[in-house]
């Protein structure tokens, strides 16, 4: 499990078996999990993160985009 970047509270990281699908990144903070798609940037599920949590995720993800997605390719050799 990869952890490609950390922001204040937040951990940014996929699974080793997530390969398969599209490119995307996985964020956590205490109990509170998120998953998001990296093209284009968009919400896929939330677990226990306010609006205003994943208001500044959205963000977070699309400012790192570019560092997400390269570091995506080179795990998974895409």
């Amino acid at each position: 499990m990869p952890t490609v970047l950390r922001s204040g509270p937040f951990r940014f990281f996929f699974y080793a078996g997530d390969g398969n699908e599209p490119p995307h990144i996985h964020v956590a903070r205490d109990k509170a999990v998120a998953k998001f798609w990296l093209d284009p940037v968009m919400l896929v599920t939330s677990e226990d993160f306010t609006r205003v949590d994943l208001s500044r995720l959205t963000k977070l993800v699309t400012e790192h985009r570019k560092t997400l997605l390269e570091a995506w390719n080179d795990y998974f050799h895409t």
